[in-house]
């Protein structure tokens, strides 16, 4: 079993390893490597169809997580799509390591980069590679509860990403700190449904016989390490307050940092 598991999951970083270089010569060519994020979030679908078409055990176990897979890769996928990710002017974060590598290096790094993500897609799949190569033990209800921890994942994250996006399109709110919906609750409810969806596919596996099931809490430390300690909380709340200043102080103050919860002093500004 052991063997099946590392075969799947080499599998999968061959495939998202492809698709990096693709992107990369793509990234070349329009000096846009945002497109990386596109197809980091694209390579989940990817992998689901790597794991479907070689499962070995009954559908009824493995297809519903794969759908949530799916839905939530594709929902990512769009965001940054319509974000500008892929098509529009490249990310300031971009633009700051090829400014940073100088022009001879920064085509070299940045693939060195690109095959970083993919090999962080691989190691991610580990999370629910299990239900493409087990048999279910029962637990029903886990796998129930594990769909609808995602669902709502998916559902928050969609959600937090519209308010913002309409709270951005009215010139009266430029320099000033989204603080409506779900931000009044939480300074990151992105993040905090993001790593829900990661919750549900760990409690969704614990159907599944031991030790494998365990293998589905990989994801879920990995995206919490990263939104607390990477690329997530820290490096954003430090270019809002670089870029808002007080206000954005005053947000700190009575906002939830991670999990929603009503505002000190229950109003927003």
């Amino acid at each position: 079993m052991l063997g099946t598991v590392a075969l799947r999951v080499f599998e999968a970083w061959l495939a998202c390893a492809v698709l990096q270089v693709g992107l990369w010569w793509v990234a070349q060519r329009t000096r846009n490597a945002g497109i990386v994020d596109v197809g980091w979030a694209q390579s989940f679908t990817i992998i689901i169809f790597v794991f479907g078409l070689q499962a070995n055990v009954p559908r009824e176990g493995w297809l519903p997580l794969g759908a949530l897979v799916i839905a939530w890769s594709t929902r990512l996928t769009c965001y940054l799509i319509s974000r500008g990710a892929a098509t529009g002017k490249e990310e300031g974060r971009y633009v700051e390591l090829r400014r940073r590598w100088g022009a001879l290096e920064a085509n070299k790094r940045f693939f060195v980069f690109f095959q970083a993500q993919a090999a962080l897609s691989a190691v991610l799949s580990i999370a629910f590679v299990v239900p493409f190569v087990v048999m279910p033990a029962g637990g029903a209800a886990l796998r129930v509860l594990g769909f609808t921890i995602t669902m709502i994942g998916v559902i928050g994250e969609t959600l937090a990403d519209a308010q913002l996006a309409a709270w951005k399109q009215h010139p009266g709110n430029v320099g000033r700190v989204c603080d409506r919906g779900l931000w009044a609750w939480s300074r990151h409810p992105n993040y905090f449904f993001e790593w829900c969806v990661w919750v549900g596919f760990a409690v969704y596996c614990l159907a599944f016989p031991l030790p494998w099931a365990l293998l589905g809490l990989l994801g879920q430390g990995i995206i919490i390490g990263s939104i607390f300690g990477v690329t997530g909380i820290p490096p954003t709340e430090a270019q809002a307050l670089r870029s808002k200043g007080e206000a954005y102080r005053a947000y700190q103050a009575r906002v939830s940092r991670f999990v929603p919860r009503p505002p000190r002093g229950g109003a927003t500004s």
